[in-house]
């Protein structure tokens, strides 16, 4: 019931309650069958009796008249309806006594009442054949679908500001920040929309203040800090200068990695997937490296693959720079075994499961220096490209191997 969508619960409701309704009315009706014949059998033999008794009585025409009004009892032309009690009349009371002859006819139309005596023979059309109960149910019944049909429709119709809603949400859902929800009216779906707006747009203000507040700082950060490495060049001590070096150079790394988070964390990010072959994606990934060729080893065949090139050469040079980062002897190896592209580096096995490690800026105990931006930009990639991200542990060969399986 609670996967059951609340449109759908309402048809089912209404559905249901059709169902009891008729169930309902089928019940009554057949218990009180028995019923009903007898209380027709007693009708038509007052009717019958009375009206033999009396008809043409001068003196009692005025009551008989108002009797058969009462009645709902109309003369009909003996011809008109002689023939078809004949061919499908079904004789519901036949009566014989010293006043005349009574009988009552069941046609498709209703009943019929024939009355016959020494001077005169008429036909009667009974306009309540039904039986009172019997229409009384009925109408009840009526009533009761229309209204449910009515309370259905006002339903369903307050339901539609509410789908209208649920698209816009979606539309939302899947990166469209430019949505507008309209909201009429001051009821609980109205201030919902009202209320789900206004958190659209204060969304749509955080992001672009995020996204202004990026752009400036890199900019204003990428000039002094390359400016400050220029400087640290000119400083004699070789210790300090590779230090500040070092530390310029990380501080760049960490700039272009803020830049590659902000691209492939917007919602709207879709990877441009063609056709590559291996050694053109590997020549990419040289190019982002900047390293020498003795830090890393790459062993491939020359496959195509349906890929976004530039994506997944920076998902392999940021787990090759870790591990050279992170390895003892600051080498990693790079291999592709069947969908699977495989970086190898030799260290002490990651204390945390890989879940801790694609957080931003995650770090182990006790080290001054962590992952930084590295596998939490290759974890949100791989995640755009559909791919699989795994870790484990060569006991035997003392290697940290991260795996990209390409779905």
């Amino acid at each position: 019931m609670r996967n059951i969508s609340v449109a759908t619960f309402i048809h089912t409701i209404f559905i249901l309650a059709l169902f009891i309704i008729s169930v309902t009315l089928y019940i009554i009706i057949d218990s009180t069958k028995d019923q009903r014949k007898l209380q027709e059998f007693l009708r038509y033999k007052y009717i019958t009796r009375t009206l033999l008794e009396n008809r043409y009585s001068s003196k009692d025409a005025p009551a008989l008249l108002q009797f058969e009004k009462k009645y709902s009892l109309s003369e009909v032309p003996m011809e008109s309806v002689k023939k078809r009690v004949e061919d499908i009349g079904k004789t519901k009371l036949d009566a014989n006594s010293i006043l005349g002859r009574a009988r009552v006819f069941e046609l498709d139309d209703g009943f019929y009442i024939y009355l016959e005596q020494a001077n005169f023979a008429i036909m009667l059309k009974d306009g309540q054949s039904l039986g009172y109960t019997t229409q009384l149910i009925i109408s009840v019944a009526v009533i009761l679908v229309i209204l449910l049909v009515v309370l259905y429709l006002m339903v369903l119709r307050k339901l539609l500001p509410l789908k209208r809603l649920n698209k816009k949400i979606e539309q939302f859902a899947n990166g469209d920040l430019n949505v507008k929800i309209t909201h009429e009216g001051s009821d609980e779906i109205g201030k919902i929309a009202m209320n789900f707006d206004k958190a659209i747009r204060y969304i749509r203000q955080l992001i672009s203040s995020k996204n202004l507040f990026m752009r400036n700082i890199m900019h204003e950060l990428k000039t002094p800090i390359t400016t400050s490495r220029i400087a640290a060049e000119t400083i004699e001590d070789e210790t300090l200068r590779a230090i500040l070096i070092r530390s310029f150079n990380r501080m760049n790394e960490l700039i272009e990695d803020l830049a590659h988070v902000e691209l492939v964390t917007m919602h709207t990010f879709t990877p441009q997937k063609q056709s590559y072959k291996l050694s053109e994606i590997f020549e990419e990934t040289k190019k982002m490296l900047l390293k020498d060729k003795s830090f890393y080893k790459l062993e491939y065949s020359d496959e195509v693959i349906y890929t976004d090139k530039s994506l997944l050469a920076l998902v392999l040079k940021n787990l090759i720079d870790n591990g050279i980062k992170y390895s003892s002897d600051h080498i990693a190896t790079v291999s592709v075994v069947g969908n699977k592209i495989i970086v190898k580096s030799k260290g002490q096995p990651l204390k945390e499961d890989l879940s801790y490690y694609i957080e931003p800026f995650s770090q182990e105990e006790k080290r001054s220096s962590g992952f930084g931006l590295g596998l939490y930009i290759v974890a949100t990639i791989l995640e755009k490209l559909n791919y699989t991200f795994r870790y484990r542990y060569d006991a035997k060969e003392g290697e940290n191997i991260f795996e990209v399986v390409l779905d």
